[in-house]
């Protein structure tokens, strides 16, 4: 990413910029799933986590999958094509690639990854969901957005999002 990180504001202004449609709901931070569980029956669809992940020649990964999934990162990388086992990413690679604090991570962060340093994964299981729900870029909101609009978006930014299995 080069410069100062696109805002919520961005964001939505470069949705409405493709014509996708999303719904936007406004909620106090929430840093967990757990913490968020209260927010589910007003607010439909997928929920998701997301793990900022690098393999061991600093490759950068952002898997996204349903919020209460499982994934084994002692055997993630050989589905996803990593080098070796994974390991978290650094808050500062996770600013300086999509823009995002920790717990706010989310797939939508693509559209400040504009060298295209990290590899972005949509879990088979949450692709099922008509609606998927991501952070705007903040967790103070929860933005519900079409699942083929999310990998149009993703499209748009110049990424190739991989609909894969990773969950077990």
């Amino acid at each position: 990413m080069s410069g100062t990180p696109k805002t919520d504001k961005d964001l939505f202004d470069f949705l409405d910029g493709l014509g996708i449609d999303y719904v936007n709901h406004e909620h106090r931070p929430v840093f967990t799933v757990a913490e968020g569980q209260d927010l589910r029956d007003a607010i439909p669809g997928g929920h998701t986590k997301n793990l900022f992940i690098k393999d061991k020649k600093s490759r950068y990964f952002l898997l996204t999958v349903e919020e209460h999934a499982t994934v084994d990162l002692k055997s993630v990388h050989n589905l996803i094509g990593g080098s070796g086992r994974v390991s978290f990413g650094s808050a500062e690679k996770l600013m300086e690639y999509l823009g995002v604090v920790p717990g706010s991570v989310t797939a939508l962060g693509a559209i400040n990854d504009t060298e295209h340093q990290v590899t972005f994964i949509l879990d088979a299981d949450l692709m099922q969901s008509e609606i998927i729900n991501c952070h705007p870029l903040r967790n103070s909101a929860t933005t519900s957005i079409k699942r083929d609009d999310l990998l149009r978006f993703m499209e748009a930014t110049g990424h190739e999002a991989i609909v894969l299995k990773v969950t077990e």
